[in-house]
């Protein structure tokens, strides 16, 4: 990690979980990675959406969902882009003083998209869609999705990280920290398949709350 990036006191001395998933969740967002990498990855090639948004859209995640693991290595990949400490240091703190205007629909709906479990709203959906487009809304909501699968996983693995190093999360146990990281490890081809499969079949990735 770079020596210049800085974590919020909060995140890097952290000893129990702001959010935590089960294997079953890990598995319906598993699920939904080929069609969403797929998506972020035309996005590079066209930049529909700016990559800055996306990481800060990602960053937006991590912090409601509270991955410590994420959050360094996000904070490393948004240095690279030329984000400053300050702003970084900001979006992981969740304070919003660093959110600019015209981005701040696609902010909301990815704090949305993480309060919700990655069941967001129709209407919160919605709002980036008539806010910036319909293709633009896809990748915003696909990049949130890859968001969710890393901190699904990076969660129990933060913890067994902590728990190594003597501080332990209190609402934790070793069994919940290593049957999700094995189970994932075992889950994770099938539910790639699974998800190559809705992709060829053609069923929409967007999965909302009525």
């Amino acid at each position: 990690m770079a020596r210049n990036i800085t974590i919020p006191d909060h995140i890097d001395a952290r000893t129990e979980f702001k959010k935590r998933y089960g294997l079953g969740e890990l598995y319906r967002a598993s699920a939904m990675l080929p069609a969403a990498a797929g998506k972020i990855s035309t996005n590079r090639r066209t930049k529909l959406v700016d990559a800055h948004l996306i990481e800060r859209m990602q960053l937006a995640v991590t912090e409601v969902n509270g991955c410590s693991v994420c959050s360094y290595a996000h904070a490393y990949m948004a240095l690279k882009q030329g984000m400053g400490n300050d702003e970084i240091h900001s979006f992981l703190s969740g304070d919003g003083n660093f959110v600019k205007p015209e981005e701040a629909k696609a902010i909301l709906f990815a704090q949305h998209f993480a309060d919700t479990r990655g069941f967001p709203k129709h209407a919160a959906y919605a709002s980036i869609r008539d806010a910036y487009g319909d293709q633009e809304a896809q990748v915003m909501l696909c990049a949130a999705q890859i968001m969710l699968v890393g901190n699904i996983y990076g969660i129990p693995y933060s913890a067994l990280r902590s728990r190594l190093k003597g501080r332990p999360y209190k609402d934790s146990s070793l069994w919940y920290e290593l049957g999700m990281l094995l189970g994932g490890f075992i889950l994770l081809p099938f539910a790639l398949v699974h998800g190559l499969l809705r992709r060829l079949l053609g069923v929409s990735k967007i999965q909302l709350d009525d």
